[in-house]
């Protein structure tokens, strides 16, 4: 049995097995269900199809980037009146920043993964 093999970008999750190979879209589902809430992975739709799970998937992490954001966006002016201490509030401003960038590329991978099971 000869497996097809796709050039895989280098934001593919590490998880994710290459596709073509052996069990790489179990693997694949695997990793999603992660990245979306518990009460989703039960769900028959998203167990049976791994597309639509990617799908979800990659509308949960868009939405994560975009709370994400919000939250370094607002940080500044909103956080000294809940009377946080200048350090944490910068602490949590680079925590915030380095949480987009992680969604960002996480939002990437999943991309990456979704086209790859598209192309099945």
């Amino acid at each position: 049995m000869q497996l097809t093999s796709t050039r895989i970008s280098p934001d593919w999750p590490c998880q994710v097995k290459t596709p073509g190979s052996y069990d790489w879209e179990r693997s694949a589902a695997k990793w999603l269900r992660e990245l979306i809430p518990a009460r989703y992975a039960s769900y028959p739709a998203l167990i049976r199809h791994p597309v639509l799970l990617a799908r979800h998937a990659q509308i949960q992490v868009d939405q994560e980037v975009r709370v994400a954001r919000t939250a370094l966006q607002t940080a500044r002016a909103e956080l000294p009146t809940l009377g946080l201490p200048e350090s944490v509030i910068e602490h949590t401003i680079k925590m915030y920043a380095a949480e987009v960038l992680q969604l960002q590329h996480i939002a990437r991978s999943v991309r990456a993964v979704s086209t790859a099971l598209g192309r099945r």
